[in-house]
């Protein structure tokens, strides 16, 4: 059965980031993802995961010059020994942490004429990724964003995230498949979910199309979480959403699948 975890980027952002992780717990959670744990010790960060009975499900590779404007460097030509780098820190923390999920942003590409081969260098570099995380267990997941809220991404749709994944051919290279930018871009999630779960890795989920609590709009989220079940999906399922006031006042719509916040893959 899949098992919530709480993304202490969106949530509980009215405290302090290493305040978020207790606060998750008190509500039930037993895991966490968020997006990057660089700004802080490794260590400090495994303390709070450990004080406070947490698991961490999923974090971010370094993306580039974030702040301006950068959305990962995977498929940026001339910054490849960058990109080495950056995941040989990620795997640092991710064995620390003892994450077994890392999700590695491509970059924006705003010139469609350049595509294609962004596409090729974006497949090698992840290669290249997945071949350094093997040895310790950790699997590469990609995610496709939606053009409203990133334009520009390298890869929108779930089919292109698939695509890399099986030229890659390697066991340890998913999909993140996010119900929320699916939705936007695509739709058709049950059928599309069904396709794509043998290569699917990691799932989001957030309302559409305010990205607030997964409790109303477009999505009948019921249908999917049975549908995962039924698949026998084992992994997260990442809660990345705005909450409407706070976090925990937001989690009423958990309360149907409250035993499935504390199970622990």
């Amino acid at each position: 059965m899949p098992a919530f975890a709480a993304n202490l980027t969106m949530l509980y952002t009215e405290m302090k980031f290493p305040d978020r992780f207790s606060a998750a717990a008190k509500d039930g959670f037993r895991g966490v993802e968020f997006l990057f744990p660089y700004d802080y010790p490794a260590d400090e960060i495994a303390l709070r995961l450990k004080d406070n009975g947490l698991r961490q499900a999923l974090f971010n590779a370094p993306p580039g010059d974030w702040s301006g404007g950068e959305r990962g460097i995977a498929s940026l030509p001339g910054r490849e020994d960058e990109f080495r780098r950056s995941i040989d820190l990620a795997l640092t923390y991710a064995e620390r942490l003892g994450n077994r999920r890392l999700h590695v942003m491509a970059g924006l590409c705003p010139d469609e004429a350049e595509k294609e081969a962004r596409l090729a260098l974006y497949t090698r570099n992840i290669a290249a990724a997945a071949a350094q995380a093997r040895s310790m267990g950790v699997t590469i997941v990609l995610e496709a964003i939606n053009t409203r809220d990133m334009p520009g991404y390298l890869v929108s749709r779930q089919e292109e995230t698939a695509a890399v994944c099986r030229n890659i051919g390697a066991d340890n290279v998913r999909i993140q498949f996010d119900f929320y930018h699916a939705q936007i871009m695509q739709g058709d999630l049950t059928r599309r979910l069904e396709r794509l779960l043998p290569l699917t890795g990691h799932v989001q989920i957030a309302g559409v199309p305010e990205r607030h609590e997964p409790d109303s709009g477009e999505i009948a989220y019921d249908s999917l979480y049975d549908l995962l079940d039924r698949s026998g999906y084992e992994g997260w399922v990442g809660c990345e959403y705005h909450p409407r006031a706070t976090a925990s006042e937001g989690l009423g719509w958990m309360a149907p699948w409250e035993s499935r916040i504390a199970v622990r893959p």
